[in-house]
């Protein structure tokens, strides 16, 4: 017998999947939603992920702010992060009593995988005195070893909190030049980029305006500078998604990851979207079939060493503080 709540998932997202591959998941979203009320968990799915997990299994969406609001909030023995390895550590930081699954541990992060604790020393050491703002697009031992954290939708209030003439700005450094634009502070900043973004170049958008005339382009903060200042706008995740549903533009390009534009979408289908996008190759490990294993079989647990859990989550609870 059909499960008659797949029907209404499908509504959801019949504009982006054809009924042939919605079938292909329909065992899996049935399962995981049984599972769910099984184990009294929870999913939290970041904006990257593919519109079956956004729009059909995921309890809490948004962007990597969001999330880890959020997180602080659930209501649940069991938090499974569909998102990357990062994200997950986060929630687990915010939920040190809580069970925290990420259905693939190989799902990282450019970002996070460019900048180590020693980094952090050695810059501490060239400037002595400067406080480290850290991207939360990095490992909980980084985040231990910093001051403060942000994400690109609260980065440059992150700064302006701090009231110091300069600051190290670790470890995206196309994120800290364009916020460096927005405020007086000085920005040091690290040289790591995020694969997806950094492909995007000026090129791509007068190639897209020349092909679709009269569009708003929209560009990630982590784009490089010059792309940025070849779009219409720049802001985090929920930052483009808020201005489609403010602005309502009759065409738009989201420079981000694909999926984004997908869900996004969903939600305007007055809206026309353009999709020269990216992919993340981390995002899209994760999967209804390994959502679903992890509930099932409780992985794979996300744990963050005591000796640096503390000064981990000082630094990420100091970021949502700042309003």
């Amino acid at each position: 017998m059909k499960d008659f709540r797949l029907p209404e998932l499908y509504d959801r997202v019949k504009q982006i999947i054809p009924p042939a591959e919605w079938m292909q998941y329909e065992e899996d979203l049935e399962a995981i939603l049984d599972l769910k009320q099984q184990k009294n968990a929870v999913i939290l799915a970041h904006n990257y992920q593919t519109p079956e997990i956004f729009h059909g299994v995921a309890d809490i969406v948004g962007d990597s702010l969001a999330l880890a609001r959020e997180a602080v909030e659930v209501d649940a023995d069991v938090i499974v992060l569909a998102g990357v390895h990062f994200m997950a550590e986060t929630a687990k930081l915010l939920n040190p009593e809580k069970t925290v699954l990420i259905p693939d541990v190989g799902a990282g992060c450019s970002l996070a995988d460019s900048i180590t604790p020693e980094d952090i020393a050695l810059l501490r050491e060239a400037h002595p005195g400067v406080p480290v703002i850290t991207y939360v697009n990095t490992s909980a031992a980084v985040k231990a070893a910093s001051d403060i954290c942000c994400t690109s939708g609260n980065a440059v209030k992150v700064v302006g909190s701090l009231g110091v003439p300069r600051v190290l700005m670790i470890p995206d450094e196309y994120l800290a030049k364009n916020v460096a634009k927005e405020t007086d502070v000085e920005l040091i900043a690290w040289h790591g980029h995020c694969e997806v973004h950094e492909l995007f170049t000026p090129d791509d958008i007068r190639a897209m305006r020349e092909a679709w005339p009269g569009v708003t382009v929209l560009a990630h903060p982590e784009c490089p500078p010059e792309v940025v200042a070849e779009a219409d706008f720049s802001g985090s995740t929920a930052g483009m998604s808020d201005f489609v549903g403010d602005k309502k533009p009759a065409r738009v390009c989201l420079l981000t990851e694909c999926s984004m534009s997908d869900n996004v979408a969903l939600d305007h289908p007055d809206v026309e979207f353009v999709r020269p996008c990216n992919l993340c190759p981390h995002m899209k490990r994760i999967s209804l079939g390994n959502i679903r294993e992890a509930l099932e079989l409780g992985r794979h647990e996300v744990t963050v060493d005591p000796a640096i859990a503390d000064d981990a989550r000082r630094s990420v609870e100091r970021m949502l503080a700042v309003k």
